[in-house]
């Protein structure tokens, strides 16, 4: 056992004196090198303002998030304005990063234009280096892995963390952050095998909250079982400890792993029957303990101030109505509703034990016990078609309400997602 290791086992003991003591060993402990970044879809950005960079920004600092993973297609022609805004807004905020990940599939990209990309803003204050050379991504390009030598060349070198996840753990991104197609849990085998293939080169893991997209117009209609994904995803960053986190995503309101604040622009035709009324936002409430604890090397999860929890759940049973053709996970070929539990799920942080109680509608309640010792708990509440109405999340006498759970659908489209509040 490890010297915080111990001192954390003390402090159950020895009160707040020691927990002190704790967060100052911490402090000096923090791998500064260790950074999270959150996926951000530009393609989403047309005609956006300067005031909504700067709202993403602060809220993703404020979380404890490092920069933006800045996702690009080769042929939108707001790119350059977007992200002349984004690093702008970055420089003028101070202490966030950017970089850019080349959406190898949302069409073809000319090495030119990558190349000007780069360049444009490799000198920004805001770009996001390692080693000395800017730090540049894909989402998938497997098949663009020749052209990136004449890249190096014409940028004066670059430090490449491609995603090429369609073939398997040999990127250096992985996209790998959902079960699989009928799985209810993720695991960190794919994790091993790319720290095995990457033979201690530098690795960025793959998290997110949630997915589900039901969107025809581009042949996508899936839901990746979730319920207790956001806590199984950074017990196993804490257990891995990689060298980047790469939360995905802050903006993909069409396929519902958002974690940024609702903003209605950005959501993709067809996306508004299960995005509008399901706020994410407060997935990022437990972020500052788990990145805390992630760039301190530690699997304990320390404090950060106060006690907190959140929930999350979808809004009515899974069988409620018809399931809309959704398959559980990508590819798959059994109903989404075979896959999702009908359960609030809860993480809860508190510096003591603390009772925690989920109450839905009238009468049915549940509470439960944390263990306090400033760790991470994770609780489940069931629910069906016979607990139904408001949803009730109480902690230390502070109350939050969350949209009702009903047992028919609302709108045309049975809803996979989630939404999440906190207290």
């Amino acid at each position: 056992m490890g010297l915080l290791s111990k001192l954390k086992k003390l402090s159950k003991e020895l009160g707040q004196e020691i927990e002190q003591m704790i967060d100052a060993l911490a402090s000096h402990g923090c791998d500064s090198n260790r950074k999270v970044f959150a996926h951000y879809m530009v393609g989403l950005t047309y005609g956006q303002s300067s005031q909504q960079w700067a709202h993403d920004i602060k809220t993703a600092k404020e979380a404890g998030i490092d920069g933006f993973a800045l996702n690009i297609g080769p042929s939108d022609h707001w790119t350059v304005a977007q992200l002349d805004l984004a690093y702008e807004v970055a420089e003028q905020a101070g202490e966030f990063v950017l970089f850019l990940s080349f959406d190898m599939a949302a069409g073809s990209w000319e090495v030119s234009q990558v190349v000007d990309f780069i360049n444009r803003y490799r000198g920004s204050p805001a770009q996001m280096n390692v080693d000395g050379k800017p730090l540049v991504s894909t989402f998938e390009g497997p098949d663009w892995a020749e052209n990136w030598p004449t890249v190096r060349s014409q940028t004066g070198d670059i430090f490449l963390v491609p995603d090429w996840s369609s073939l398997g753990p040999y990127g250096i991104v992985s996209w790998d952050a959902w079960p699989k197609a009928g799985q209810r849990k993720m695991g960190t085998a794919e994790d091993l095998l790319y720290l095995d293939n990457l033979k201690g080169k530098k690795y960025m893991m793959g998290v997110s909250p949630w997915f589900y997209t039901n969107l025809p117009q581009w042949n996508k209609n899936w839901h990746c079982s979730s319920e207790s994904l956001w806590f199984d995803r950074w017990q196993q960053v804490l257990e891995i400890m990689p060298d980047f986190v790469q939360i995905i995503t802050w903006n993909d309101f069409g396929e519902s792993s958002y974690i940024g604040d609702t903003v209605p622009e950005q959501i993709v035709r067809g996306a508004e029957d299960y995005v509008v009324g399901y706020s994410h936002s407060a997935f990022r409430a437990v972020l500052p303990y788990f990145i805390r604890a992630y760039k301190m090397g530690s699997p304990y999860v320390g404090w950060a101030g106060e006690d907190i929890a959140i929930a999350w759940y979808r809004t009515s049973p899974a069988r409620a109505n018809c399931d809309c053709s959704t398959v559980w996970g990508q590819g798959g070929s059994l109903s989404a509703s075979a896959g999702a539990r009908d359960v609030i799920s809860i993480i809860a942080i508190t510096r003591e034990p603390a009772h925690i109680s989920v109450c839905i509608g009238d009468g049915y309640t549940k509470e439960f016990v944390t263990a306090g010792q400033c760790n991470a708990a994770y609780f489940e509440m069931p629910f069906d078609e016979s607990t139904t109405g408001p949803v009730r999340l109480s902690l230390n006498g502070k109350i939050t309400r969350g949209p009702a759970i009903q047992a028919e659908v609302r709108g045309e489209k049975v809803s996979f997602n989630a939404v999440a509040i906190q207290v």
